[in-house]
């Protein structure tokens, strides 16, 4: 995925922080930008455990699924982050 520059992150981290957000329904906070955010930052979580692990080799980034589970996974902390913030 990192051969594909800044754009490719960009969409697809949207679209994975996109199903993210459709597989774990409510209300967050945050609009378009910060979901593009979480999505490329859950592919990127997903890339270094990855790598971490042996799944993908030193320059090879996380699968479009992968970067879906990372995605998933940020948002949760995200809404238990600010879920906390808010009491």
């Amino acid at each position: 995925m990192e051969s594909y520059g800044i754009l490719a992150w960009i969409v697809i981290g949207g679209l994975a922080g996109a199903i993210a957000k459709l597989l774990m329904p409510g209300k967050d906070p945050g609009g378009c930008i910060i979901t593009i955010l979480l999505g490329i930052a859950g592919a990127l979580l997903a890339g270094f455990i990855g790598r971490a692990v042996g799944w993908y080799q030193p320059n090879e980034g996380a699968g479009f699924i992968a970067a879906i589970v990372g995605a998933f996974l940020i948002l949760l902390i995200y809404r238990l982050v600010l879920g906390r913030r808010g009491r």
